[in-house]
């Protein structure tokens, strides 16, 4: 999870702010309980008292199959000033390693560029998802598969950073990219793409 830090996350060629989380503004909700792969869930006891295993292993692997990517994850951590550092190569993605791991309790996030010079990068696609469609994220040699449920754009001088960052009580995930208009006197985009996505 965050902690009280300012950052900023390099995406594209703008940046997205990340402050400390406020309390969670209910975006649990979004999950239902026929989204819920736990056979217990919705107040029945589990006889048994057992729960699922914890997931191990680093998340290695990114696929959404509605826009065609496929890639391999990179690391993404905090640079000297405080700014998560954006991914090395333009076509593939990054999870933020300091924060929630997806399939973990907590809202993992997973950023990547836009496009550059060169053309379209790995999220080019991303302002195609839908509520209903699938990702997947290959971590320790098992698949977590998340369910987008909102897409929304953002002004990075208004980037509502409690309702992306904020705590949840399940395992969410975001995938952030720059976009809107290209300011070309800083060289950045306006705002930012948040796909939000439920596990399951």
């Amino acid at each position: 999870m965050l902690v009280a830090t300012l950052a900023g996350l390099a995406v594209a060629t703008g940046y997205l702010m990340i402050r400390t989380p406020g309390e969670s503004d209910g975006l649990g909700r979004w999950r239902t309980a026929e989204a819920s792969t736990d056979p217990f869930a919705g107040g029945v006891q589990n006889p048994f008292g057992t729960q699922a295993p914890a997931l191990q292993g680093v998340p290695a692997r990114l696929k959404v199959e509605a826009i065609g990517v496929d890639t391999p994850l990179e690391t993404l951590r905090l640079g000297k000033r405080g700014e998560l550092e954006a991914p090395e190569d333009f076509a593939k993605a990054g999870w933020y390693a300091d924060g929630t791991a997806p399939g973990d309790l907590g809202p993992a996030v997973i950023a990547g560029h836009v496009d550059n010079k060169r053309g379209p990068a790995v999220f080019y696609r991303l302002r195609e998802l839908e509520a209903g469609d699938r990702i997947e994220v290959v971590r320790g040699g098992t698949t977590v598969r998340f369910t987008v449920t909102l897409t929304a754009w953002y002004p990075k001088t208004a980037f509502p950073t409690a309702k992306v960052y904020g705590p949840t009580p399940d395992s969410q995930l975001r995938l952030i990219t720059c976009g809107g208009v290209f300011d070309h006197r800083l060289r950045s985009y306006k705002d930012n793409l948040v796909v939000y996505a439920v596990a399951g």
